[in-house]
């Protein structure tokens, strides 16, 4: 057992005492060098993640590096690449054969360093000598204990794969957190309640009724939410639209007037001139002979019914749409009053109120009328 270390072995035994103070090593004066130094290097072996950061004892950790790594693992490695001998050894022998070789050595240390002395040791000193061969013949078992519970730093590829894991378990954690949230339904939904040509009419009259609103429900103040000092948000008004006007003729009038050339009117004309239903009920052309001639026809009837494409709508979105450019043009561009019905201060107000005027209007029809044919193209 001499692998203790160099750095305490070049040490003075004053300074040895000191650094087994700062270890809290206990009853250390009646020891001779080279027990401290073996005390000293077990309690740092032991504790060398935490005394390796001391300025003290960072030559020791150098020299410690330099010979190739602690005693305690050379040991370790020692005693594992002996090999078993055939003869049977009594215990007895194998426990008291370090104690002895350490005994030996620790005297042949003691002369070269200090003189020799006639005087006998204490009853101190016999007790640590025992209690540190003791703790040097069991020293592999507790090297083995040791390195089993040391963390070794984990490579660059360790590393890496821990933050592969680490990604892939969130995203499958906010995965599954989104589809517990019922947003996927709720947008499917969402999606095909929109992908109709009623859903594009009804977004453009409700951008008009926003615009509309404003000139026949005007705002007016209604309360204020006062400020927050801690917040540093100053005073907020609130306005609301004024309900009051719904009992006077400056709303009815503008209101009504909308609803008869942007709704009524267009939905009349689009239930009646129905495009769709006049294909549906065309007959299936036949041949010179007569006989029908397989085409579209038949193999529409041929198929099942719940395949069939729905095909025909209450109010053709095309006419509507063609209805309703004619009639804004005609009221809002043109001043017709139809006999007297539309109020000329009503069409000035719509005028103002909505985006762009009847220009306006007609780009919406536009937009609304092109959704209709691609939607006729995509169901034939």
């Amino acid at each position: 057992m001499s692998g203790v270390n160099g750095w305490l072995s070049r040490q003075r035994k004053s300074d040895l005492l000191e650094l087994a103070e700062v270890l809290g090593l206990k009853n250390t004066e009646g020891l001779r060098k080279t027990d401290l130094e073996l005390a000293i290097d077990e309690k740092l072996s032991e504790h060398a993640t935490h005394y390796q950061a001391d300025p003290r004892f960072a030559d020791y950790f150098r020299s410690r590096a330099r010979a190739g790594g602690s005693p305690i693992k050379k040991e370790t490695g020692t005693a594992l690449d002996l090999k078993p001998s055939r003869r049977r050894v009594p215990v007895k022998t194998i426990e008291e054969a370090p104690a002895v070789a350490a005994d030996e050595e620790t005297a042949s240390a003691a002369s070269e360093e200090e003189p020799a002395s006639d005087a006998p040791l204490s009853a101190q000193a016999a007790q640590a000598d025992s209690a540190m061969s003791t703790a040097l013949a069991r020293t592999p078992a507790r090297a083995l204990a040791l390195a089993s519970r040391l963390s070794l730093p984990a490579t660059p590829a360790d590393v890496a794969q821990a933050v592969d894991r680490g990604t892939v378990a969130v995203r499958s954690r906010v995965s599954e957190l989104y589809q517990q949230s019922g947003l996927t339904e709720a947008t499917q939904s969402t999606r095909e309640f929109l992908s109709t040509v009623h859903s594009v009419v009804s977004a453009i009259a409700l951008f008009e009724l926003y615009h509309l609103r404003r000139e026949v429900l005007p705002d007016r103040y209604a309360f204020a939410i006062p400020a927050i000092a801690f917040l540093g948000t100053p005073t907020y008004p609130v306005y609301l639209p004024d309900v009051f006007a719904l009992l006077t003729a400056a709303f009815w009038g503008p209101a009504l007037t909308w609803l008869t050339t942007s709704v009524l009117l267009p939905s009349l004309a689009g239930y009646f001139f129905n495009l769709g239903i006049g294909a549906a009920s065309s007959p299936v052309p036949t041949r010179p002979g007569g006989k029908r001639s397989p085409g579209r026809h038949a193999a529409a009837a041929a198929a099942p019914p719940q395949q069939q494409p729905q095909t025909e709508y209450a109010v053709d979105p095309l006419m509507f749409s063609i209805a309703k450019a004619i009639v804004t043009y005609v009221v809002y561009a043109q001043g017709v009053t139809l006999g007297g019905l539309i109020g000329e201060e009503s069409v000035a107000r719509i005028n103002s109120a909505l985006y762009s005027g009847w220009k306006g209007v007609l780009v919406g029809t536009a937009v609304s009328g092109v959704t209709a044919v691609y939607d006729a193209v995509l169901r034939k």
